[in-house]
């Protein structure tokens, strides 16, 4: 078969064309591979599931202020460990139960930390006489 040689640059253009769009679309065009995708999704639903649970975490451990003064002195690498133990996240698949817990312990443990250990100052002002 015969082919006019004007088409040969066409043709040899259209397939660099569609090699520069792949490298392009993958490296700099936000395209991914069906298994990269499928990592993203699970990523994605692990992150809203801790989200979703934390505050309920939350709202358990503050019924419970006695744990929570020993949830403040475990270390911090065994305190998911003990909201666990604790009986907090039992609402939660076991897949995810450690991730809430750990995020759970974290937030209960900061807001301890940012609470104000003393009564706030008085204002300097007089009452007119």
């Amino acid at each position: 078969m015969n082919v006019p040689a004007s088409v040969k640059p066409a043709v040899w253009g259209a397939i660099g064309g569609a090699i520069a769009a792949i490298v392009v679309g993958f490296a700099w065009g936000g395209w991914v591979t069906g298994g990269t995708a499928g990592q993203m999704a699970e990523t994605s639903a692990e992150t809203a599931i801790v989200q979703a649970f934390t505050p309920l975490c939350v709202a358990k451990a503050e019924q419970d202020p006695d744990q929570l003064v020993l949830l403040k002195e475990e270390s911090s690498y065994q305190r998911d460990d003990f909201v666990v133990k604790a009986g907090w996240v039992d609402n939660v698949n076991e897949n995810y139960r450690s991730a809430v817990a750990e995020a759970c312990a974290l937030t209960v443990v900061e807001a301890m930390e940012a609470k104000p250990t003393a009564a706030p100052a008085t204002t300097g002002t007089t009452e007119p006489q």
